[in-house]
């Protein structure tokens, strides 16, 4: 019996790890199916620090504590102040944070990214850290970690549906809406074969059409980046995913050039913030 286990333990071990790592077709074209292989592993399987790494994602799972006391300890925009607020996961997160990097030195810019984060999690946490920041525009770059099945597999219907749910959120309170392509990458470190290129370049040509439809402004950065595989070379992401230095570089200018249009433009997100 205990070695009819240990096999049943071992088929279901590698079965989980197909289950995490396999790409499947559905009626929506490229379809993201990977999965973090904790969430799939035989539980009998999972060491303790897993365990308690899944307890601790599930005590707070959009993650609003990250911001909660900043948030608190930010006053309200001064008179004529355009507050923009910068919205994503690892990619934003480490943007000025990283040795290196700045953040749109004086700027009224806010950092809200938090790595790792998928925009199922975004969109909880959004109106906390950003509706409440009372910013003039949002710029939300967002969708690689759902790609890569950070919080279970997503489809590209479901990415774009949350993406949409934040912009319409934003729009709905007076804020104009930025919106990010994902930045080119080839493969994870995390999470590797998964070979998401065309997956993401998929995504965007969605989200540059519904910045297109919505009246929102489509920030591309995926053509300034992307090499020939669809990835980042090295001098850019030295993992090929988060930015170097020289990567925040040469995206910041395009980042202020789409915010600079957003808040001229008097399309769409015209009503004073709530």
């Amino acid at each position: 019996m205990r070695q009819w286990l240990a096999a049943s333990g071992r088929v279901l071990a590698i079965a989980s790890l197909a289950l995490a790592t396999t790409y499947a077709s559905g009626e929506d074209g490229a379809t993201a199916q990977a999965v973090d292989p904790l969430y799939v592993a035989a539980p009998a399987s999972l060491k303790p620090d897993q365990i308690a790494s899944l307890q601790q994602r599930l005590v707070d799972w959009p993650q609003l504590a990250r911001y909660r006391g900043e948030n608190a300890a930010l006053p309200p925009p001064a008179p004529g102040e355009r507050r923009v607020v910068f919205y994503g996961d690892s990619i934003t997160d480490g943007w000025g944070r990283t040795a290196g990097t700045r953040f749109f030195p004086g700027k009224p810019y806010v950092n809200r990214g938090i790595s790792g984060q998928t925009t199922a999690q975004m969109l909880v946490r959004f109106r906390q850290d950003v509706i409440e920041l009372k910013p003039a525009a949002v710029v939300i770059l967002a969708g690689t970690n759902d790609i890569a099945g950070n919080t279970g597999p997503a489809t590209l219907d479901m990415i774009e549906g949350n993406l949409r749910s934040m912009a319409e959120l934003a729009r709905a309170n007076g804020i104009r809406v930025v919106l990010a392509s994902v930045l080119p990458v080839s493969d994870y470190p995390w999470r590797p074969g998964l070979h998401p290129a065309d997956t993401v370049r998929a995504l965007n040509t969605r989200l540059r059409d519904y910045a297109r439809d919505s009246g929102a402004v489509y920030l591309d950065y995926h053509t300034a980046m992307s090499n020939i595989e669809g990835g980042l070379d090295a001098d850019l992401a030295a993992d090929g995913v988060h930015p170097t230095p020289a990567g925040y570089e040469r995206i910041a200018p395009l980042a202020q050039r789409a915010i600079d249009e957003a808040l001229a433009s008097d399309t769409g997100d015209s009503t004073p913030a709530k």
